[in-house]
């Protein structure tokens, strides 16, 4: 079995406190953002990415150092990772969601988004192959509620090898949005059903999400809730 754990928090405020734990390359994306929404949920990550890793690794969080670098240009905006540790984790956020998702070394991804958002026919036809839609429930809110249970999970498939939208959306064949979350085929060599599992989550009202971790093993996943001092270590 293969452990998951996910936590949530709402976007948190700029305090010295929690200022203190981001490096000089988190602070200059932080203060790149022009939106105050968009600096709280970058803030909130990183907080809430260090506070878990610190959790499974017996570190405080401002011990915690990640390594983002993109595996295409080099800069530190990929997926975040602690060098010589086995942990992997996937970071993920969505209005007043912020997730982080941890495995002790499987491939894992996250995401979550805002279901009040439409789903048109042509966001539909770009993500999804004709028997996927043909699941979707005929009228609204249902379909698009159907669809981003499609669209959560195969972002979450996408992060856990690293790829991301380099893999075809359509390349993807999922089980239906009233069905647990399985992937069904794959045309793109780096996701096979044999060695991957998936799960449905429980963001809150108005939200989806996801999660995805690269393993044949089956996966135990528990969800959390964090608000506390982001220093203190808390739950």
């Amino acid at each position: 079995m293969t452990e998951c754990a996910v936590w949530w928090s709402e976007p948190i405020t700029e305090t010295e406190v929690t200022l203190s734990l981001l490096t000089d390359a988190e602070r200059q994306r932080y203060a790149a953002y022009r939106k105050v929404e968009d600096k709280r949920r970058f803030l909130t990550g990183r907080v809430l990415a260090k506070t878990v890793a610190g959790l499974r690794l017996g570190l405080r969080p401002e011990e915690v150092r990640f390594d983002a670098t993109c595996s295409d240009c080099g800069k530190q905006h990929g997926p975040v990772r602690v060098p010589g540790a086995a942990l992997r984790l996937s970071i993920s956020h969505a209005g007043e969601r912020v997730g982080v998702a941890a495995t002790s070394g499987e491939p894992v991804g996250l995401d979550v988004e805002g279901t009040e958002r439409g789903a048109d026919d042509s966001l539909i036809g770009y993500a999804l192959a004709e028997e996927e839609q043909a699941t979707l429930p005929p009228t609204s809110p249902e379909r698009a509620m159907a669809f981003f249970a499609f669209w959560t999970r195969k972002e979450a498939l996408m992060k856990a090898t690293g790829r991301g939208l380099r893999i075809p959306l359509k390349s993807l064949i999922l089980s239906s949005a009233d069905q647990p979350a399985r992937l069904l085929s794959s045309s793109d060599d780096a996701l096979s059903p044999a060695t991957t599992r998936m799960a449905d989550l429980d963001p809150g009202p108005g939200y989806r999400a996801a999660v995805a971790v690269i393993t044949a093993n089956e996966i135990d996943v528990t969800e959390h809730w964090w608000s506390q001092d982001p220093v203190s270590g808390g739950q």
